[in-house]
């Protein structure tokens, strides 16, 4: 688990001291938030990196699964990968796209109210916990709650993005930059 207050193992570059492909892409995302998360500077070490997870970001922010499905997720995701930085940023992020601080708490222990939302949870952290060898049984439970095949590759892609986010975080020692949340013990 990383300290809050850790230095970074690789450096955090300066936004403004970014010149060619790092500097049009750290533009864009600090357009985006008012600022430059630490986890960006850290992923512009390398710009081939950084246009990756931020086109992702923006594909599947379009995508069909939605933005407060999508926090749910990363903060289950996140969670089970003990990755404070990303479940600090996704807890803010999913309250900003209207899910209760109730359910992204419940998100955190792959629950929710919602049959649709804890089979989607559920499916996340079996990706998470088996490596991606889940069965035909666990697929045929996301169909059973009306999910479609576009949705179902969609969460995979999410979940695939948010290990790229929590290994970048956890393993290089990102600082958080976000309010931070406390992990839940895993079930």
């Amino acid at each position: 688990m990383s300290d809050h207050f850790s230095t970074a193992r690789v450096s955090l570059v300066d936004r403004t001291a970014a010149s060619g492909p790092a500097r049009a892409l750290l533009d864009q995302i600090h357009g985006a938030f008012g600022t430059t998360p630490n986890m960006f500077r850290a992923v512009a070490n390398s710009p081939a990196a950084l246009q990756s997870m931020w086109a992702a970001f923006g594909a599947l922010g379009g995508g069909v699964v939605g933005a407060a499905l999508g926090e749910q997720i990363a903060v289950a995701v996140a969670n089970r990968n003990a990755c404070d930085y990303c479940l600090a940023a996704h807890t803010a992020l999913g309250r900003k796209a209207g899910v209760s601080g109730e359910a992204l708490a419940a998100a955190q222990s792959g629950e929710s109210a919602d049959p649709r939302t804890a089979a989607v949870l559920r499916f996340a952290l079996q990706l998470v916990n088996q490596r991606g060898q889940v069965d035909a049984a666990d697929v045929q439970a996301l169909r059973d709650q009306g999910l479609s095949d576009e949705h179902i590759v969609e969460i995979v892609a999410h979940v695939a993005l948010n290990l790229f986010t929590n290994y970048v975080n956890v393993a290089l020692a990102v600082p958080v930059d976000f309010p931070g949340v406390k992990l839940r013990p895993g079930r």
